[in-house]
C-alpha cells in the first residue's frame, strides 16, 4: 500500500447521471455520490480519465446545445487504508439466477456464482444499469446464443452470459477494461470466445444477442452498429438510459420494445430486430 492517495471531487452543473455512468464505465475503484458530487478515489493518478470526461462534456454540450459548468478538484491525502474499509462496504447482490459476490462471501450452491474483487463494486451488479441488464440476461440468455457485450468494461455481463451457456465475444473501447475483463474471467473460470480493443462497428459476425450497458447518447451515436450486429430476430439489451432519454432511445433504434426493466431513474430495454423490421438509415447525431 501506498503512503498518499488522490482524490477527485467532480461537481457537474448538469448531467449529474450521465456523467457519473461514463466514469463507471472507466473507473472501478468506486464512486461515492456526496451533495451532488462524485468522488473517486484512487493511488494512482487519473488524470487521464479527467481528460476524457472534459471532452465528453465537451460533447455533450455540443450534442444538447447547453453550457456544462464543471468543476474538478484534485487533492494528495495520506493513505489511511481506504480500501480497507471500502472493503468491508460491499455486500454481496442477488439479480435473477445470479449471486454476485466478493471473495471472503461463500458462493450459494443455488444460485449462479460470479465473484468479484473488491475493486470492482461498481461493475458488479450494485448499479441499476447493470443490475438491469444482469436480470435482461438471467431471463433471455438460454444457453448456446452468440452473445456480444458492447463496452464490457468490468466484463460482468460477459460472464453471466458466458455462465448461461452463452459463446460469448466482449468489446470496449478502453484498452484497460479489456484486460480487467479477461482477469475477470479467468477468476470465475469462465471462457469467452473473442475480445477487442474499439467497439461494435468493429464485429465481423452478428450475434443472437447484442448488449450495450453505456450513456444513451452513445447508444443513439451507436445505434445503426448495433442493430446490424444482431441477428434477425435476436435481442438488443439496451441499458445506461434515464427517463428522459427514453422516447429518444426508442425513436433512434425503432425497434419493438420486448420488455423493459426499471429500477429508479435507469430503464434497461429489451428490442427485437424483426425479419422485417425497419432500421434507421443513418447514424442520428443529436
Amino acid at each position: 500500500m501506498k503512503r498518499y492517495y488522490y482524490e477527485y471531487k467532480i461537481t457537474p452543473s448538469a448531467f449529474f447521471e450521465e456523467i457519473e455512468s461514463f466514469l463507471m464505465d472507466r473507473f472501478y475503484n468506486g464512486i461515492e455520490e456526496s451533495g451532488g458530487s462524485l468522488i473517486l478515489r484512487s493511488e494512482e493518478p487519473l488524470d487521464t480519465i479527467m481528460e476524457q470526461l472534459r471532452e465528453y462534456v465537451k460533447n455533450l454540450e455540443e450534442l444538447f446545445g447547453q453550457k456544462i459548468y464543471l468543476k474538478i478538484q484534485k487533492s494528495k491525502k495520506a493513505n489511511e487504508d481506504w480500501i480497507e474499509k471500502y472493503k468491508k462496504s460491499i455486500t454481496p447482490v442477488e439479480i435473477g439466477e445470479f449471486y454476485i459476490h466478493p471473495s471472503w462471501h461463500e458462493p450459494k450452491e443455488d444460485k449462479i456464482n460470479i465473484q468479484i474483487e473488491p475493486a470492482l463494486a461498481f461493475g458488479s451488479g450494485h448499479h441499476e444499469t447493470t443490475s438491469g441488464c444482469l436480470e435482461a440476461i438471467s431471463k433471455y440468455v438460454k444457453g448456446g446464443e452468440e452473445f456480444l457485450d458492447v463496452g464490457c468494461g468490468s466484463g460482468i455481463l460477459s460472464i453471466a452470459a458466458a455462465k448461461k451457456g452463452a459463446i460469448v465475444d466482449m468489446c470496449d473501447t478502453d484498452e484497460l477494461a479489456v484486460q480487467e475483463a479477461k482477469k475477470n474471467f479467468n477468476l470465475n473460470q469462465a471462457e469467452f470466445k473473442e475480445a477487442w480493443i474499439g467497439s461494435v462497428g468493429q464485429a465481423q459476425k452478428k450475434y443472437d444477442i447484442v448488449t450495450a450497458n453505456i450513456v444513451a447518447d452513445v447508444l443513439r451515436m451507436i445505434c445503426r452498429d448495433l442493430i446490424d450486429a444482431t441477428k434477425e430476430g435476436g435481442l438488443l439489451i439496451l441499458s445506461g438510459i434515464i427517463e428522459k432519454y427514453r422516447e429518444e432511445i426508442l425513436q433512434s433504434f425503432d425497434l419493438p420494445l420486448v420488455e423493459e426493466i426499471k429500477k429508479g431513474e435507469w430503464s434497461t430495454m429489451i428490442l427485437r430486430k424483426e425479419d422485417n423490421g425497419r432500421q434507421p438509415e443513418k447514424t442520428p447525431k443529436g
